[in-house]
């Protein structure tokens, strides 16, 4: 019922930046929460920053202060800024969002790679 597709990844030196962007399209009644995950090699997926529909935000420690999350509601899409990446932010990115149809239901994008070279 509903897809989500990331873009923006790529490879980026330490202190560089890239901009993510995850578009839900599908059928559904609205988009609630959307955020952003994160999985690098040999760890779990962790959660790198959420926002709400009415803008509130929450993000991991590790990302305070250099990535920002905001959204387009007109075009249920969520962005993610990363400023003065590190190597450690190195891993797959996720987009996820909770779309209302009958029911709220959590859904994935495929993800997007994000390199950062020291």
């Amino acid at each position: 019922q509903v897809q989500l597709v990331e873009s923006g990844g790529g490879l980026v030196q330490a202190g560089g930046s890239l901009r993510l962007s995850c578009a839900a399209s599908g059928r559904f009644f609205r988009i609630n929460a959307m955020g952003w995950y994160r999985q690098a090699p040999g760890k779990q997926r962790e959660l790198v920053a959420v926002i709400t529909s009415g803008g509130i935000t929450n993000y991991a420690d590790s990302v305070k202060g250099r990535f920002t999350i905001s959204r387009d509601n007109a075009k249920n899409t969520v962005y993610l800024q990363m400023n003065s990446l590190k190597p450690e932010d190195t891993a797959v990115y996720y987009c996820n969002a909770h779309a209302q149809t009958i029911n709220i239901i959590s859904y994935w994008g495929q993800g997007t790679q994000v390199t950062v070279s020291s």
